[in-house]
C-alpha cells in the first residue's frame, strides 16, 4: 500500500474530485503521508482559471517534483487542458484524469483490505469486502506483506452483509478484495466461490446493482465459464470485469510472478465475449518493468489492441521497498515514460471509440454520484460512466434508475440527456 500526499487548488468542484480520489485511495488501503517528502506518490489537483494561477501550478509542480522522492501525479483542469505546459516546464509527472488517479497510485498492486474492514454505506453505494489477502506473490507488490494469504468468510456471512447494505439503502454494491477471483480458495480446495457468492447476492430482494472488483486472471480462468454464465443470468450484475493482465509478454509475466499466461487472460476475455453481448473489460498494464524489452513492450501494445479493454490503467513501473523487483536493475525514466505514453495513446483511441459507439443509443442508468454544477453521474449495465447535465435540476435523486440518450462523450465517459 502507498502513502500519498494530495494538494487541491481551485473551485468546489475540484475539491469534490479530490474527496473522491481520497475515498478511493482509502478504500484500497492507502494512507496519507505527513508531507510530500514522506510520500510514495504526490498528487497535484490543478486549477487553470487565470494565467497567474497557471504559473502558480507550474511552480508548485516543480517544487513537488523535487520534494517527492517517488512519483508525481498531476490531475485537474490544467492537466487536462494544458498538459503540455508541464512537459515544457521539465516537470516529470504523470498527467491523469481524476478518475484514473486511484488506479495509478495502486501501481498494479492489489487493493489492501485490512483486518478491521467492514461493509460501508457511502450515500447509495455499499462497499462489501468479501475477503482479505490473496494467493499471489508478485515480485513488485508490497501489499502481500501487509495482508498475507487469502482469508475468506463464508458465502452465507458475506450474503448477510450484502443484505444488510441493501436494506440500509444501498443501490449499488461494490464487491471488493485484494483479488475477488480467488475468494473461497481457502475453503473450497483451490476453486473460487465467487460465482456462488454472486448468484446468492443477486437473489437478495431489492432493486440494486452489483459491481465486482479486481479479479486476477489466474483466479478467474478456472471458473470463467461458470462466472460468465452468472453474469449473463443476473441483471443485477454490471457486465464488467476488471482482470489486470499487466503485460502482453509471458517472459515479463514470469519475472513479475503473475501466475497467469497471456493465453489464459485471452481465454477469459473470449469466454465473456461469447456469453455477454454488451460488457466492459477493464485491465491494467505496467509499463517499463525492469526486464521489459522493446519486443515485450510491443507485445503489450498488440494485446491491448487485440482485446480492446474499455477501461485501462497504465502505470509506469515504480519500485516498492522490500520487494524482489526493487533489487532489479531498472530501466531509465525516459524509457518508462515513452512506453507509458505510447500505451496511453492507444488506450485513449480504444476508450474513445467504445464511447463513440454509444452515441445515439438509449441506456438505463443507475445514478449514484453528484457531478459538477447540476449534473449527476451514473453507470449503465456495463458499468460505463454516464454524466447527465441538468439531472439535478430535473429532480433526479441518487439511487434512481433513469433512461438517458447518449449524446456525446468526453473520451473516458459518456454524456447523456434524460428521456
Amino acid at each position: 500500500m502507498a502513502r500519498y500526499h494530495i494538494e487541491t487548488y481551485g473551485c468546489t468542484s475540484n475539491r469534490g474530485e479530490a474527496r473522491e480520489i481520497e475515498r478511493s485511495l482509502r478504500e484500497g488501503g492507502h494512507r496519507p503521508a505527513s508531507g510530500p517528502e514522506a510520500a510514495d506518490v504526490a498528487i497535484l489537483n490543478t486549477c487553470t482559471v487565470l494565467e497567474k494561477t497557471e504559473r502558480n501550478m507550474l511552480a508548485r509542480a516543480r517544487e513537488l517534483d523535487t520534494e517527492t522522492p517517488a512519483d508525481l501525479v498531476v490531475t485537474g483542469c490544467m492537466a487536462l487542458a494544458q498538459g503540455e505546459a508541464f512537459e515544457e516546464a521539465s516537470v516529470d509527472a504523470e498527467l491523469l484524469h481524476w478518475d484514473d488517479v486511484p488506479e495509478y497510485v495502486r501501481n498494479g498492486e492489489c487493493p489492501t483490505v485490512t483486518a478491521d474492514t467492514e461493509p460501508v454505506l457511502d450515500g447509495v453505494v455499499g462497499i462489501l469486502p468479501i475477503a482479505r489477502g490473496c494467493m499471489s506473490d508478485c515480485s513488485y507488490c508490497i501489499t502481500k506483506q501487509a495482508t498475507g494469504r487469502i482469508d475468506s468468510p463464508s458465502v452465507e456471512e458475506n450474503v448477510e452483509k450484502a443484505r444488510s447494505l441493501v436494506h440500509a439503502g444501498a443501490k449499488e454494491l461494490r464487491v471488493t478484495g485484494q483479488d475477488t477471483g480467488v475468494y473461497g480458495w481457502d475453503r473450497n480446495q483451490g476453486e473460487s466461490l465467487l460465482p456462488e457468492l454472486l448468484e446468492r447476492v443477486c437473489d437478495i430482494d431489492g432493486d440494486f446493482r452489483v459491481r465486482v472488483g479486481m479479479a486476477n486472471p489466474a483466479g478467474v480462468h478456472g471458473v470463467r465459464e461458470e462466472l460468465a454464465a452468472v453474469f449473463a443470468d443476473n441483471d443485477e450484475l454490471y457486465n464488467f470485469l476488471h482482470a489486470p493482465v499487466q503485460s502482453g509478454s509471458d517472459e515479463v509475466l514470469r519475472e513479475m510472478r503473475r501466475q497467469h499466461a497471456v493465453e489464459e487472460y485471452v481465454e477469459v476475455v473470449e469466454t465473456f465475449d461469447e456469453s455477454l453481448e454488451y460488457w466492459t473489460l477493464s485491465t491494467d498494464f505496467i509499463a517499463g518493468f525492469p526486464t521489459e524489452t522493446d519486443r515485450d513492450h510491443e507485445q503489450s501494445l498488440a494485446l491491448l489492441r487485440e482485446t480492446r479493454p474499455e477501461k485501462v490503467n497504465v502505470t509506469r513501473f515504480s519500485k516498492r521497498p522490500n520487494t524482489d523487483a526493487a533489487d532489479m536493475k531498472g530501466l531509465g525514466g525516459q524509457t518508462k515514460k515513452d512506453r507509458s505514453s505510447e500505451m496511453v495513446e492507444v488506450k485513449m483511441d480504444i476508450v474513445g471509440a467504445a464511447h463513440e459507439e454509444m452515441v445515439g443509443q438509449e441506456s438505463e442508468v443507475l445514478v449514484v454520484e453528484d457531478g459538477t454544477d447540476d449534473s449527476m453521474v451514473g453507470y449503465d449495465s456495463a458499468y460505463r460512466q454516464v454524466a447527465i447535465p441538468g439531472a439535478e435540476t430535473q429532480g433526479v435523486e441518487l439511487g434512481e434508475f433513469v433512461t438517458a440518450e447518449i449524446t456525446g462523450h468526453n473520451t473516458v465517459y459518456a454524456l447523456g440527456e434524460l428521456v
